[in-house]
């Protein structure tokens, strides 16, 4: 232990503990912006220097360590001067166009000059506008930015895709995408971690909702809305709604309530993609197509166009089942259209997901019989939706639960995980099971792939199930750097599986590029706790006993895996 002074009070902490966690763990708040514990400690901001008795110069406390007998001031006259000093020049490089920005009302840059009482800037304003195509469905706005390096950091350390970088020197540096390349040339996976750790908006989704509200105006068209699993437990961060009280019935009524037509719940389509995979699985296993490689998930975008670019050649070990988004696109293009007895042109499907990837992989082309369009028409992410609840002028409290409208109603526990890590996994095992042997497996017993505690990011977890004289290896992992790695020991031979499972985002969907921000926190763990918490308490846990499904596929699709499923449900992935 390590025995210091701060602002008077003495304290101890463990060794190698820096100034600000000592801070931190007695109830002392050091102000910060760049600061990302284990990725970002490079006091790039010098908003958290604090004065140290002895020393002429003040020191920062993010990677400064706490040493014996230190005498620390966190907020003396000199640090308030220097502060201030600080946070003016980097607002005299920054758009201060609040009511505009996205993240008005969570920021810490705004935060911090409003704690700091500035109400007006010294300095002369000098922005930076750098060019960027809208219609990406990642947005920079340089002038926004303050040269945190938190994007840079993300995406190298836990991304390991080095997207961004900085460029120029001295007063002219400034971060924009690595190799002078355009972010449309980028090997960018539209994870949108870059986003989510930003401090500021510099950095942050499109803005589909305008798509929404017009197809909502227009009297001709049918509006149908589906809501991932990811979604329910993260959505009520924002608003005020504790966790027990923001279910997906209340999201339901709120679609309703700004106009939508029709409102369903994802973990439909969540079955429905076990019901396909599950059986492409049994069939690729049985045929021995996976001795030298294991098939690998699809329902991530994010993790497809990162494969596409960093590992063409195990394309072709992909699902070929499309993710849960576009399958409900698909079906309700379809099956759907046919039950209203209208034109699939008739129908907008809006899709509200914990991801900005999504956005992309709704350009996926559907082609059957005489329709050719897009499964998915418009895609809007968690933040998207509060804000139209806003919009809306919705009271959160006055939502009530409602259930989804038919014919496809039901969901499982099964489709419900599949917004953590490992739920994807968990339900197409629970489901091959019952392919392989005929009857149902005890719901948890394939609990093995899920992350130990769901308090930190384990990387890759590994398992191995026996199902009579079979066994399958299995591994499920999140986050692409992590991801990276898993390959690499694949390729060489280090390991060998039959079946992965691959999130982009560290966490799974609940940690998606789309969620609720809480600058500087992960929370990501505590939402998967939410989704498993739901999956124990539902009353159907597998998706092959949702009735819905079976009756769609007596009435339309036949079998899983059958030609028409093949025609509308899987798709060729393309290097």
């Amino acid at each position: 232990m390590v025995n210091l002074t701060i602002n008077g009070k003495k304290i101890s902490v463990k060794e190698n503990t820096t100034i600000m966690e000592a801070a931190d763990q007695n109830g002392i708040s050091i102000p910060s912006l760049c600061y990302l514990k284990g990725i970002n400690e490079i006091a790039a901001c010098r908003v958290c220097v604090v004065e140290l008795e002895g020393k002429e110069r003040l020191i920062t406390a993010c990677n400064n360590v706490a040493e014996e007998g230190m005498v620390v001031y966190t907020n003396s006259p000199k640090v308030r001067k220097d502060r201030r000093n600080t946070v003016e020049l980097i607002l005299s490089q920054h758009d201060c166009l609040c009511v505009t920005c996205t993240r008005s009302g969570n920021c810490s840059l705004q935060k911090i000059a409003n704690d700091l009482d500035i109400l007006e800037i010294p300095f002369k304003k000098e922005l930076e506008h750098q060019p960027w195509n809208p219609d990406f469905p990642l947005l920079r706005d340089s002038a926004k930015c303050i040269k945190c390096m938190r994007c840079i950091q993300v995406c190298d350390k836990v991304q390991g895709l080095n997207i961004w970088d900085l460029e120029g020197t001295g007063s002219r540096t400034t971060v924009n995408v690595a190799g002078h390349r355009t972010i449309e040339e980028a090997d960018c996976s539209l994870c949108g971690q870059c986003i989510t750790h930003c401090p500021v908006g510099a950095l942050k989704g499109r803005n589909d909702t305008q798509k929404v509200w017009k197809a909502i105006e227009d009297k001709e068209t049918i509006v149908v809305a589906q809501v991932a699993p990811a979604v329910r437990v993260a959505w009520g961060e924002q608003i005020g709604l504790a966790p027990e009280e923001a279910t997906v019935g209340k999201i339901m009524d709120a679609l309703k309530k700004i106009g939508v037509d029709y409102v369903f719940d994802t973990t439909f389509s969540a079955d429905l993609t076990i019901m396909e995979e599950g059986h492409e699985f049994v069939q690729r296993f049985t045929a021995g197509e996976l001795e030298k490689r294991p098939m690998f998930t699809s329902c991530c975008p994010g993790w497809v166009r990162f494969v596409k670019s960093q590992f063409p050649h195990l394309v072709k070990y992909l699902s070929t089942a499309k993710s849960p988004q576009q399958m409900f696109g698909a079906v309700m293009k379809t099956y759907f259209a046919q039950k209203l007895g209208v034109s699939p042109e008739k129908i907008c499907t809006v899709s509200v997901m914990p991801c900005v990837a999504k956005k992309a992989e709704r350009e996926m082309e559907l082609f059957y019989e005489e329709y050719a369009g897009h499964d998915v028409d418009v895609v809007i992410t968690t933040r998207e939706l509060i804000r139209m609840i806003s919009s809306a002028h919705i009271r959160p409290e006055t939502l009530e639960d409602i259930e989804s409208d038919r014919p496809m109603k039901e969901g499982t526990g099964a489709g419900v995980i599949f917004g953590a890590t490992g739920g994807v996994m968990e339900a197409a095992l629970r489901s091959a099971y019952y392919i392989i042997k005929k009857e149902n497996p005890p719901a948890d017993a394939f609990k093995a792939v899920r992350s130990k505690g769901f308090n930190e990011n384990q990387g890759v977890q590994e398992a191995e199930f026996a199902i009579d004289d079979i066994t399958v290896r299995t591994a499920v992992v999140s986050g692409l750097g992590n991801t990276r790695a898993l390959l690499n020991k694949i390729e060489a031979g280090e390991a060998h599986y039959d079946f992965v499972e691959v999130m982009a985002c560290p966490g799974g969907c609940v940690g998606g590029g789309g969620q609720p921000i809480h600058d500087g926190e992960e929370w990501a763990f505590k939402r998967g706790r939410g989704l498993y918490d739901l999956d124990e308490h539902m009353e159907l846990r597998f998706s092959h006993e949702n009735a819905d499904i079976l009756q769609m596929y007596g009435e339309f699709f036949g079998e899983p895996t059958s030609h028409k499923a093949h025609m509308l449900l899987h798709t060729e992935h393309v290097k």
